[in-house]
């Protein structure tokens, strides 16, 4: 399923994920909510300025061998593992974010029942919902305990 989203978005030649290249994915998005989880932009900056400093190379093009169109990575190497990557290529989108938006760039889904993180998008009112589903979820819940409670 991951390696069927990869290839959708973009991701070119074999991709080949073993369960500990799974597990490290994981790991990476463990640390990834905690901006997502930061409540003001200076907090979102500071926690994603320790990601960069803590676990990426530095910044290089790369066109995969000729495959793509030459892009930014943050990761050590084009064959870099999986987990690497993956926090690598988050970790600059959100900075992207935050530079271009100057405020967190998402926020954790408001549903107790989910754990869900989402992006912030466009100007409007802020979200609470990963969702339209989880936020229909919660206002159907309010709704039957507020006549439960009747």
């Amino acid at each position: 399923m991951i390696a069927e989203l990869l290839r959708e978005h973009g991701e070119v030649g074999s991709v080949d994920l073993s369960p500990s290249n799974v597990a490290e994915m994981r790991a990476a998005a463990v640390l990834l909510r905690e901006v997502f989880a930061a409540a003001h932009v200076d907090a979102a900056a500071s926690l994603l300025n320790r990601l960069l400093r803590q676990s990426l190379g530095t910044v290089r093009l790369t066109s995969h061998g000729g495959l793509t169109p030459w892009h930014p990575h943050l990761d050590s190497d084009d064959d870099a593992p999986w987990g690497e990557w993956f926090l690598a290529s988050s970790c600059m989108a959100l900075m992207v974010l935050i530079w271009d938006h100057q405020r967190p760039p998402g926020g954790l889904c408001a549903s107790p029942s989910c754990r869900n993180v989402y992006l912030t998008q466009g100007s409007g009112l802020p979200r609470r919902y990963c969702s339209r589903r989880c936020a229909t979820r919660e206002r159907v819940a309010s709704h039957r305990r507020s006549r439960a409670a009747r």
